[in-house]
C-alpha cells in the first residue's frame, strides 16, 4: 500500500474501527468512490478489537429498533458481497428475567417486535432450561428468545468492510495518525499527517472514544467518556456448543457467549469504572487495562448464580479495555453544530457491531442528501448543550450510562449523577414545597410534589408507579381550579435583524409576520416535508422574535434555526434562556388569581388566547403569553430571572384564597396528552409531516413567498392520508399506557403509541400514534373499526378519534 497521501479526497474519514469502516463502506456503496479513511494504527484497533460482537435487533423503542434491526440483514450481505467470512451465525439472543418486572419488560419488547416481524417468543422457566440447560431454573421467572439475533467475529468483520469499500474506490491509510486539522476559509478539511497533508470536502469523525478530544480542535461538542469494560474467559465447558444462543442476564449484570467451546463473560455493572484518556498508553494501539477482580466479582457472582458449572471451572483470559459511554446512553451522530460538511459518529456504549450498520447507512444518506432520511433525533449530536463536555459531568455520568445499559427500563427513570447541574432560582423554594426532581438537559425541574409527612423520592413502575396518587391531585387542581408550575427550562431564543422576519417567513410553516404581540405556534421542516422544530413565536417588535422550545431540544433547535441563516441575511440568534424564568399558572381560576395582582385588563375581549404583553406583578415586568399545554385557560409568566423569586412569592401568597396549587412536569404530561397536544421527539419528529400529526390547521400553503419543505407537503395537502395521528382512550381503567404500545386495528397491526398517559380527568389511560392504512386514515374508517392497544402481548379494548377526548372543540382555553 502507498504511504503518500492523496492532496485531496471528497470525503476523508478518521477512523478505522468498525464505525469508520462501516461508514466508508456504506459511502461507496451508495456510490462515492473518492473516499479516503486514515486509521492511526492497523484497523480495528482501539476498540473494535476487543468488543464481544453480539448483534441485537430490539431496542427500548421503534425509533432506536428501526435503527439496530439493519444489523440481521446486512452482516449476511456483506459477507456475500465480499466473499469474506465475518463469523456471524444467528444463533439467537436468549435474555432471562430473575423477577416479573423484569419479565413484563420482556414482554414490552415480544410487543414491538411484532411491529418489525421480528422473531421473538417469550418463554417460560422451564423452556430458558430446554434452551440452556446449564442454567439454575430456580433464579428464572421467565425469558425472550430472538432467534435471528446472534454474534460475529470484530476483527473479521472490520476487514471485510475495509474489502467491500477499497473494491468500489475508497483509499484506507493505516499507521497514519491525524496530528493537525482545521477548517480552511473555503469551507473545507485540512489534515495534517507524519505521511502528508489532505484536504477535503467532507470530514467524517469515527475515532471512538478519542472523538471528543480530537473534535475539539475544530471547536466541535463531543460529550463522551471512556469506562472500562470487562469480561473473562473460561477453560472448555461440556455444554458450550457452536449453537449456544447469547444469553443476556440483565438481573445479574452479564452477557455469555460461546467463544470457540468457552464461554465468555462480560459486564455492565451497575456502576461503572470511567477511565480518563490520560490514563491510556498513548502509544499502545490493542489497549489492555490492568485486570479488576474486585470490580468485576460482584457481576461473577452473578454468573455464578445462573450457572452454578462456573464455580468449578478456571479462567483462562481476563480482558479489561476501554468503551465510550454518552451522558443518555445514545450516540453522537450527525453534522457537527456550528460547521458545514463536519460529521460526527462515535459514543456508540458498547454497541458498536450491533448499530454500525444502521447509523452508518443512515450516515451516508445524511452525508449525500444533505439532510437524513430516517427520524435520527435520538442520536443526533445537536441535541447536546455545550455544558455537557465538562469532564466532572462526563466522568459522573459515564459511571452510570455503563450501568444503565442493562438498567431496568423503567418509564421515566431519572439519571441519578452528575446532578445538579442547572437550577432554576425557584429551586430551593419548590424543595421546600415537597418537589421530587427530574433532570432534562441538566435542568433540575419538579416531577411531582409529596404531600406533607411523605418522602419526595420515586418508586419506579410499569404499572402504577408512586407518585400517581400526588399527580392524580395535581391535574384534577388543573382542571378544577388553578395551578402554578415552573417550566423556566424552556429553551428561549432571541432572533432578530432587519431579515429577521423574510428568514423566519420561509423557515416556518405559519404566517410569522403578523402583528406585535401575536403568539404563533408552527413548525420548521425539512425538504420532506418532516418536522424539524416545534416550536412558539412571540413577536416583541418588527425586527424582533422569541422562540421558545422544549428544554431537551432546545440546542438542536438552535443549530437547525442557526445553520440556514445565509451570509447575505441580517439575522441573528441568541440564547437568552437563563435570562428569563417561567411561570405556568393554568386553571379556570388562573384569571381571578392573576387578576387580583396585576392591575392589567386580563379578560377575554382585552386579551385573547395566542397574545402576550408586558404586565406588572411586584416591581417586575412580566411578558404574559396567554397559552396553555394542558388545555385550560391559563398564562405562562415569563420573568427576568432576578426578578422570579419576588413574583413567584406574590403569587403564592394570592392563591391562597383560591386554592393554588404546585405542579410538576408529570401533571403536564397527562393533561397534555388528554387534550392530544403533540410532543416533539415522542409525537412529532422528521418522519412526520404537519398533515400526518393532524396539525394541517398551522400550515399556509398559499403564504407569499413558500416555506421550507412546501414542496413535500403538497401531494398531502387536502387529501386523504395512508398515515395520521390517532388518539385513543382504554376502555377498562386499569392499564397504565406510556409509549410504543402497538396500534391493532381489527386485530392488524397498523402502528404504535408515540405517547401514553393515564387520563385521571377521564377515568382510563389515553394515548395517540399515528395509524397506517392503505386506503386512508378516516372518520369513517375509524368509526367503523375495532381498536384495541398491545401492552406487553396483551391486547385492550380501544377508543379512537382524530378529536381530543377532553374538550374536543377546544372551548375551555378561550374561557
Amino acid at each position: 500500500m502507498s504511504r503518500e497521501l492523496p492532496g485531496h479526497a471528497r470525503i476523508v474519514v478518521v477512523g478505522g474501527g468498525v464505525v469508520g469502516s462501516s461508514i466508508a463502506y456504506q459511502l461507496t456503496r451508495a456510490g462515492v468512490s473518492d473516499v479516503v479513511l486514515l486509521e492511526r494504527g492497523p484497523l480495528a484497533c482501539g476498540t473494535s478489537w476487543h468488543a464481544a460482537g453480539l448483534i441485537m435487533q430490539l431496542r427500548g423503542s421503534h425509533a432506536t429498533t428501526e435503527v439496530a434491526r439493519y444489523n440481521a440483514q446486512f452482516y449476511p450481505e456483506l459477507e456475500a458481497d465480499t466473499g469474506m467470512a465475518t463469523g456471524f451465525k444467528q444463533n439467537g439472543t436468549l435474555a432471562i428475567g430473575r423477577n416479573m418486572d423484569r419479565v413484563h419488560e420482556m414482554k414490552r419488547r415480544a410487543s414491538l417486535a411484532r411491529s418489525f416481524n421480528i422473531d421473538a417468543h417469550v418463554i417460560s422457566p422451564t423452556e430458558v432450561r430446554e434452551m440452556y440447560p446449564a442454567l439454575d431454573e430456580s433464579v428464572v421467572a421467565g425469558g425472550l428468545f430472538v432467534p435471528g439475533d446472534g454474534q460475529l467475529s470484530p476483527v473479521d468483520t472490520v476487514n471485510a468492510l475495509i474489502a467491500g469499500a477499497k473494491k468500489r474506490g475508497a483509499r484506507v491509510f493505516t499507521d497514519t495518525a491525524v496530528e493537525q486539522m482545521r477548517r480552511l476559509p473555503s469551507g473545507e478539511y485540512e489534515l495534517k499527517a507524519a505521511d502528508g497533508v489532505i484536504t477535503s470536502e467532507t470530514l467524517v469523525l469515527a475515532c471512538g472514544l478519542w472523538t471528543g478530544d480530537f473534535a475539539a480542535q475544530l471547536g466541535v461538542r463531543v460529550p463522551l467518556h471512556a469506562c472500562e469494560h470487562m469480561y473473562v474467559v473460561t477453560e472448555a465447558m461440556d455444554f458450550v456448543l457452536p449453537t449456544l444462543p447469547v444469553l443476556r442476564d440483565t438481573d445479574g449484570y452479564t452477557y455469555m457467549k460461546e467463544d470457540a467451546g468457552k464461554l465468555l463473560i462480560g459486564s455492565f455493572e451497575p456502576r461503572g469504572k470511567p477511565l480518563p484518556l490520560a490514563k491510556l498508553p498513548e502509544e499502545q494501539r490493542f489497549i489492555e487495562i490492568q485486570e479488576d477482580w474486585e470490580h468485576f466479582i460482584l457481576p461473577y457472582r452473578k454468573a455464578m448464580e445462573i450457572i452454578p458449572a462456573l464455580e468449578d471451572v478456571g479462567i483462562t483470559k481476563f480482558m479489561n479495555g476501554p468503551e465510550s459511554f454518552t451522558p443518555d446512553n445514545l450516540p453522537c451522530l450527525g453534522e457537527a453544530p456550528g460547521l458545514r460538511n463536519c460529521f460526527v459518529a462515535a459514543g456508540l456504549n458498547s454497541e458498536g457491531f450491533e448499530i454500525s450498520p444502521g447509523i452508518s447507512r443512515a450516515l451516508a444518506r445524511w452525508i449525500i442528501d444533505g439532510e437524513p432520511d430516517m427520524d435520527l433525533l435520538d442520536y443526533d449530536v445537536a441535541r447536546f448543550h455545550p455544558f455537557q463536555v465538562n469532564r466532572r459531568y462526563l466522568r459522573e455520568r459515564s459511571a452510570e450510562s455503563l450501568g444503565n445499559t442493562y438498567e431496568m427500563g423503567w418509564p421515566f427513570k431519572e439519571h441519578e449523577t452528575s446532578r445538579p447541574a442547572r437550577k432554576s432560582p425557584l429551586h430551593d423554594r419548590l424543595a421546600a414545597a415537597g418537589a421530587c426532581f427530574g433532570e432534562t438537559a441538566g435542568w433540575e425541574r419538579p416531577m411531582w410534589f409529596a404531600a406533607k409527612g411523605v418522602a419526595p423520592e420515586n418508586r419506579y413502575s410499569h404499572f402504577r408507579p408512586n407518585w400517581y396518587e400526588y399527580t392524580a391531585r395535581e391535574c384534577r387542581a388543573a382542571r378544577e381550579g388553578v395551578v402554578i408550575m415552573d417550566v423556566s427550562s424552556f429553551g428561549k431564543s432571541l432572533i432578530q435583524g432587519r431579515d429577521a422576519c423574510r428568514f423566519l417567513q420561509w423557515m416556518c410553516v405559519s404566517d410569522v409576520d403578523v402583528a406585535v404581540g401575536k403568539l404563533i405556534y408552527t413548525h420548521m421542516l425539512n425538504s420532506n416535508g418532516g418536522i424539524e422544530c416545534d416550536i412558539t413565536i412571540d413577536r416583541r417588535a418588527p425586527d424582533c422574535f422569541f422562540v421558545y422550545s422544549s428544554a431537551g431540544v432546545h440546542s438542536r433547535d438552535m443549530n437547525w434555526i442557526a445553520r440556514h441563516i445565509q451570509p447575505d441575511q441580517h439575522v441573528t440568534i441568541t440564547d437568552v434562556t437563563a435570562a428569563y424564568s417561567v411561570l405556568n399558572i393554568q386553571g379556570p381560576r388562573s384569571r381571578d388569581l392573576l387578576q387580583s395582582i396585576t392591575d392589567a385588563d386580563l379578560s377575554n375581549p382585552a386579551f385573547p388566547f395566542l397574545t402576550a404583553r408586558e404586565i406588572d406583578i411586584g416591581y417586575a415586568r412580566v411578558r404574559a403569553k396567554r397559552q396553555t399545554f394542558v388545555g385550560e385557560l391559563g398564562w405562562e409568566l415569563q420573568v427576568p430571572s432576578e426578578f422570579v423569586q419576588d413574583v413567584y412569592d406574590i403569587v403564592l401568597q394570592a392563591g391562597q384564597s383560591f386554592d393554588l396549587k404546585q405542579a410538576g412536569y408529570h401533571a403536564l404530561e397527562h393533561l397534555r396528552c388528554e387534550r392530544g397536544y403533540r410532543e416533539f421527539v415522542l409525537d412529532l419528529a422528521p418522519d412526520d409531516t404537519p398533515f400526518e400529526a393532524g396539525l394541517g390547521f398551522i400550515v399556509g400553503m398559499n403564504k407569499p413567498g413558500g416555506f421550507k419543505g412546501r414542496e413535500a407537503l403538497l401531494p398531502q395537502a387536502g387529501r386523504v392520508l395512508n398515515r395520521r395521528m390517532v388518539l385513543f382512550k382504554l376502555k377498562d381503567p386499569e392499564p397504565a399506557l406510556f409509549h410504543d404500545e402497538l396500534i391493532r386495528m381489527d386485530g392488524e397491526i397498523v402502528g404504535y403509541l408515540s405517547s401514553g398517559a393515564y387520563g385521571f380527568t377521564l377515568g382510563s389511560a389515553v394515548g395517540m400514534g399515528y395509524v397506517n392504512h392503505p386506503e386512508g386514515v378516516t372518520t369513517e374508517l375509524i368509526d367503523n373499526s375495532e381498536f384495541e392497544i398491545e401492552i406487553a402481548c396483551e391486547s385492550w379494548p380501544a377508543e379512537a378519534s382524530l378529536k381530543p377526548f377532553y374538550d374536543p372543540t377546544g372551548a375551555r382555553v378561550k374561557m
